[in-house]
Order: structure tokens, then sequence, then C-alpha cells
């Protein structure tokens, strides 16, 4: 996170408040009071509750402003504020707000790794209800195990296959691709049968490029780490990989800019029939069909390469609470924020608001219930390959990935790209 720090505060410290509501010389206006030091006075009797929340969707910010307005209603004798900040923004956002004692008391977002190495988290159980905690499907907690300590808990979750549109396979005369020769193939198919139409998409940006890394890496017998925990980040096969996707992009069979193009923009062109195949959440269901489009998808296994079994990405958020010098009353005040928020209905309203998997067992189930296409993929989180968040150079790792990749579309080598990342994480 040190890294991290040093390189975002040279140049983006007042870009990052204004662009999260606040003001170069405010910068916790919006946020709440949350500091490294102990709580301040709150305003009357009330306790203050500050909450950065990650932007999922179009629905989040509403969300979250009838969450804070009704539970502020049935806790009388506590101020909650939450703020919400778009997934390119937020880590500028927190980190500066951290380097400038001004913490959040909770924190929604992926990573959590380095705020540990940092000692700026307390252990989550401190914060959250016996009956609350036992929710949480065991195997999601551990992804947040560092030393036996467990220090989030998770948001909700979601799993990654590739969407297809029917129609236009079918019209290109192309069979769904279950391995990388196919995947080309099909490629080139589609790009003679329609050239306006973009055969496949990548999305290489700050938002999801870590994903990008990992859906090709693992499809081709890769890994981040080795079964020691040790960084692996060169390995032939990540290598191969990577060549394989910039590759693609080279040859004109994906968007047109996949540094600058999120899964959002892909999202709408897949919506408006402009894009043939894209790897993609769960929740691009909901997305689409808010967005009002009638595209004719269906979804399957990530293509893979050389035998290896296709691997589903898992992705997993959190909840984490800064080390803020709590009162008794605060730490209270903040079991009840959780305890409100997954409440077996409402968290449920929350997963199923922008199509994500819920992390805990009745959610669950409701979710399974309230949706039958949610079904097969509460099924499948459960078996999902997940980031290795758990070890604390994870930040660095996810940013070095993806400049890799950037880079590498910029006509670096990546070979020695990776070599020079490897050396630079591992030492």
């Amino acid at each position: 996170m040190k890294k991290i720090l040093a390189a975002l505060l040279a140049t983006a410290m007042s870009l990052s408040l204004v662009a999260c509501g606040g003001t170069p010389s405010n910068p916790s206006s919006g946020s709440g009071s949350g500091s490294g030091s102990p709580d301040p006075a709150p305003s009357g009797d009330k306790i203050a509750i500050n909450v950065i929340a990650a932007e999922y969707g179009k629905q989040t910010k509403d969300w979250w402003a009838g969450f804070q307005n009704d539970f502020n209603a049935a806790n009388e004798g506590i101020d909650l504020k939450v703020e919400v900040v778009s997934w390119n923004d937020i880590y500028t956002v927190v980190n500066t707000r951290v380097s400038n004692n001004a913490a959040p008391d909770i924190l929604n977002i992926d990573t959590f790794a380095d705020y540990v190495g940092d000692d700026l988290l307390r252990p989550i159980k401190d914060f959250v209800s016996d009956e609350t905690y036992a929710k949480f499907y065991p195997a999601f907690l551990e992804q947040s195990n560092i030393d036996g300590t467990i220090w989030a808990i998770p948001d909700l979750a979601s799993a990654r296959a590739m969407y297809y549109n029917v129609d236009i396979l079918e019209a290109a005369g192309v069979e769904v691709p279950t391995t990388w020769d196919e995947l080309t193939e099909a490629c080139k198919k589609i790009k003679a049968y329609d050239s306006s139409i973009y055969p496949w998409g990548i999305d290489m940006t700050t938002d999801e490029g870590q994903a990008a890394f990992a859906y090709y890496i693992w499809n081709n017998g890769g890994d981040f780490t080795d079964a020691d925990g040790n960084w692996t980040l060169n390995t032939p096969e990540n290598v191969e990989a990577i060549e394989y996707a910039v590759g693609l992009v080279k040859d004109g069979y994906t968007n047109s800019d996949p540094a600058t193009e999120t899964r959002y923009d892909l999202q709408d062109l897949f919506g408006a029939g402009k894009l043939a195949m894209m790897i993609g959440p769960n929740s691009i269901p909901t997305y689409i069909a808010d967005g009002g489009s009638t595209v004719n998808y269906a979804f399957a296994a990530i293509p893979t390469n050389g035998g290896n079994p296709s691997v589903s990405a898992g992705v997993m958020d959190r909840f984490m609470c800064f080390d803020n010098g709590h009162s008794d009353e605060k730490i209270e005040a903040i079991k009840t924020f959780f305890d409100y928020f997954y409440d077996d209905a409402r968290y449920s309203d929350w997963v199923l608001m922008e199509g994500f998997l819920p992390a805990t067992s009745a959610g669950g189930e409701i979710v399974a219930k309230a949706d039958e296409s949610m079904a097969p993929w509460v099924d499948i989180v459960g078996s999902c390959k997940f980031y290795p968040t758990a070890k604390a150079e994870w930040a660095d790792v996810k940013q070095g990935v993806i400049n890799v990749e950037q880079q590498a579309l910029l006509g670096g080598s990546v070979r020695e790209l990776l070599d020079a990342l490897q050396s630079d994480i591992a030492g």
C-alpha cells in the first residue's frame, strides 16, 4: 500500500477529492468524520458512522441513499452517511483519505491485505454480532483470513462465464467456442460475416484488467501463485496467455480500445447487438434488462487452452473497519449497521438489485427462489477460483498486471513486462 500511496499522492490528490464529492480544501466533504484518531464528539446525541461504498452499477447510489434514510429513521441515535464512489476512483479516494488521517469507519471494496499490513484495520469480529457473523459461507470468510484472523466480511460475490449473442453466432455459422483455437476461428468468421460487429470483448482497464489477466492465465494452466503461495507471475503459461489475449486485440477481433473501454462499455455493446461474445459476471442479465435490450443471448463456460479444464473466476468484495479509536458505543453502532444491512430480506434485495450473488446461506436460498435464472450461479460461485487477495502484495500485483496488459497493447514484450513485475513483487 505504501507504494500505491506514494504514486497516487504525487499526482492525484486534488483530482481524487473532487471525484468523490469533496474539494481539495475539504477532504472529508460528504464522507462523515472518520479519522485515525479517537471518535470526535458526535453531533448532538448521535453517533456518526461514515461508509465509503463501491459503485457497482446504475442503481447503486439510489439503493444506498434509500438504505441511509431508512437506517437513520430506524436508529435515531446514529447518524449514518454513505458515500458511493466509482471503481475507477475508489482506490485513489481511500488512500488519499488514509494519508490525511481521515479513514472511513467502514469501507466496501475488494482489497484488504495492504491495509492489514499497515496496521489500519481491526479484526472484523470486533464489529459484527455473532448472529450476523454466523450467516456467512465459511469459505467466503476464509478469503479474508491472514494468520488466523478474519479481517473482513463478504459483501457480495459474482461468478464469470462467457456470454454470446445466439443470433450472431448462428448467422456467422459459428459453434459456441470451448477452446482458444475455436475462439480464434469464431472471431474470424464473425468478422467476415459483419465487419461492424466486434467478435470478442476485452476489458484491460483499471476497472477489470486484473479479471482479464485471471481469465486467460487460469484457462491456460497458469496462476498468480504456486501451491506454497509464492508469486508466479511470469511463468510460461502466463506469458502465453497474455500474448494470446493481446494478439486477439492486434488482429482486430476485439473492441477497439481495451485499455479504456470498461466492462460496462462492453455490456452496452453486447446489449446493442454490436459485440458477439464477452466474458462477464452473472449480473449482466440484470444490466441488459435494465437497459431495455432484447438481445438473444446465452452463456457458456470460458474457453480454455491445452486441454485445461475451464475455470470460472469468482470475485468477492468486502466490508472492513478501520481502527479509528472507536468508543464502545461506536462499536455497538457499527454492529447495528451490519445487523441492519445483513437482514435476510434487505440483503437479498441488495444482491438482486444489481444481479450479484449472496455471501450468506439464507441470502442464497432467497435469491435462487426469487429468480430461477440465478440458481445455477448460486451453485457456481461456491466452486470459483478467487484472486489471492489475502496476500499483502495483492494491491500492487493487481495494478501491476493491468500495467503489463496496457503496455503490451502498446507493443511491449509480455515476457519482459512480466519478468519485471515478478522481480518487483517477489524481490
